[in-house]
């Protein structure tokens, strides 16, 4: 009896439940404004116009996807599916007709059902579990760098030999937490992401000095839609340099010359690596954090940069710990240009195009051979392919999706690019080169 009546509750429930509007993607595709945006996720709508200020990875990030599906995108950055969709249930608005494809803009369906095939077969083989004594091995291998920084200018004294030296190793402890943070920051760690915000928040913010807030509003957006203009920020150069072929054309055309384009291979080695962090970087961490009011993050970075200078002031004194900091940052900041540059700005660099996902994050990455050197040195960032578009798997497993990853861009004929690593940097400055080219004959002759 009692089953009976739950059985016909639960039919009841479903005959009364509303019956949702139905939308075309044509007009799905008008809502993709700052002040009116839908999405769709598995052909449901969702309004998100007054939600996006509340989304925990920025507003920007979930409005660069105003208009189009975002099927792909929520499933890569997100770890717990069933509590997220407990916050879109309130903005659910229709779903789409019957007749319209579940993809927009004529995304081919078959890419996108083998990627997802692919992503369920990688769930089935465990891949987004992590390995934690991995992960505190690689915490511990910092903390034994910073200690043997101390120990070598407590023993040998600040001459100069010593004081270049601990820079090094520090350095390569600050170049290497920057990796850290980044699997924390993707959520790849532990299986709350709780967990993963709180670690995220002492190794960034502890161990670097830096701002989680400030990395999530900014990084999600780079991997939302990677090297798209006007979309993500790590090709936002504010006029000092022109990347992909497209925006060079555009700036001869228009007469544009901030700098000689023309010469951007030549002076990205004096304004690019060397003063990203100490300047750019550093400035605009600790303005975003005064501004926002973020004062926990605030608080994280107070406590490396008290740390720092109790550590070194003894030693070097107030202005002297200030300059060697600097200098750290100075060579943290080639290491970080050239490993996150490699992977991107040889690539295609463009407008919105509206591709799947697979082809999105193909056509804006590359990868650098795996050898043991290559992933620490990298932070496995030479497996960018896997990364993107697997965010919040463990590094460890990049290299066993890799073969399958391989499989189905052959299946579909997309290009996936593998290079030696001399090679990839190389390609760094020759793409510069060949951008800097194309502005200068379109500035002169169009």
């Amino acid at each position: 009896m009692g089953k009976g009546g739950e059985q016909g509750d639960e039919g009841s429930t479903e005959r009364d439940a509303p019956v949702l509007p139905t939308y075309s993607w044509e007009e799905v595709q008008k809502h993709n404004l700052r002040t009116d945006q839908w999405l769709v996720i598995d052909r449901k709508i969702y309004n998100i116009t007054q939600w996006s200020g509340r989304h925990p990875g920025g507003r920007r990030v979930i409005g660069h996807y105003a208009g189009e599906d975002a099927t792909d995108a929520f499933l890569a950055f997100h770890q717990d599916l069933r509590f997220v969709r407990k916050f879109m249930k309130p903005l659910l608005i229709g779903e789409l007709a019957p007749g319209e494809p579940s993809q927009d803009r004529g995304k081919s369906p078959q890419i996108t059902e083998d990627f997802r095939a692919l992503r369920k077969t990688a769930e089935d083989m465990k891949l987004f579990e992590a390995d934690h004594t991995f992960f505190l091995l690689l915490l511990a291998h910092i903390v034994v760098m910073e200690s043997i920084g101390w120990f070598t200018v407590f023993y040998f004294g600040t001459g100069w030999i010593s004081t270049i030296l601990t820079a090094f190793i520090l350095a390569t402890s600050q170049a290497q937490a920057g990796w850290l943070q980044h699997d924390y920051g993707h959520l790849s760690v532990y299986k709350k992401s709780t967990w993963n915000h709180v670690v995220h928040k002492f190794v960034i913010g502890h161990l670097k000095g830096a701002s989680a807030n400030w990395w999530n509003h900014r990084h999600f957006q780079h991997h939302a839609k990677p090297n798209i203009f006007q979309k993500d920020p790590d090709v936002n150069m504010l006029h000092v340099f022109v990347l992909g072929e497209w925006q060079p054309v555009e700036y001869g055309k228009k007469k544009l010359k901030y700098l000689p384009y023309n010469h951007q291979h030549q002076y990205f080695f004096f304004i690019g690596p060397p003063l990203l962090i100490p300047m750019y970087f550093q400035f605009q961490i600790i303005m975003t954090m005064i501004v926002r009011k973020d004062w926990v993050d605030l608080a994280w970075a107070i406590s490396y940069y008290t740390r720092f200078f109790i550590t070194y002031t003894p030693f070097y004194g107030v202005l002297g710990s200030l300059c060697f900091l600097n200098f750290i940052r100075f060579l943290e900041s080639h290491w970080f240009v050239w490993v996150t540059q490699m992977n991107h700005i040889p690539m295609d660099i463009d407008r919105e195009k509206y591709q799947d996902w697979l082809s999105s994050q193909l056509s804006a990455t590359c990868n650098v051979e795996q050898s043991f050197f290559n992933d620490w040195f990298s932070g496995h960032l030479n497996f960018q392919i896997e990364h993107h578009l697997f965010p919040t798997m463990p590094r460890h497993n990049y290299h066993k999706v890799a073969p399958l990853v391989k499989s189905l861009c052959a299946k579909h004929g997309i290009l996936y690019q593998e290079k030696p690593l001399m090679r990839a940097l190389l390609d760094i400055v020759g793409s510069l080169k060949k951008s800097g080219d194309l502005w200068l004959d379109a500035y002169l002759h169009k």
